[in-house]
């Protein structure tokens, strides 16, 4: 942590890093519709949940910057299940044949 200050690069790497943060989400967002449908809105909030709680407890600026985005990508997550749902509805993503749908 000291190299990151003494080169000032922590904003930097708190940028690569939410980068692939928010990366990583949408993927996620995708499989979790097409497995479980909008229904597991509940696993990210309790992600945002903990993400938020890990951000106020952590005393490193860097690690809590990251839990923060961690946790408000989880919230926004939320949000993008259900339009995903909407999307598999008009026929953008693929349906899962094993699954029963709402719609």
């Amino acid at each position: 942590m000291e190299f990151l200050n003494e080169y000032r690069l922590c904003g930097l790497v708190t940028g690569i890093c939410t980068f692939f943060i928010i990366g990583l989400f949408h993927p996620v967002v995708i499989r979790a519709e097409y497995h479980w449908g909008a229904k597991c809105w509940w696993i990210f909030l309790a992600l945002g949940i903990t993400g938020a709680g890990a951000s106020l407890y952590a005393e490193n600026i860097l690690v809590s910057s990251l839990c923060g985005v961690f946790a408000f990508s989880s919230f926004w997550s939320i949000k993008e299940l259900f339009e995903q749902e909407e999307r598999v509805k008009k026929g953008w993503f693929p349906r899962n044949p094993k699954r029963r749908y709402r719609f």
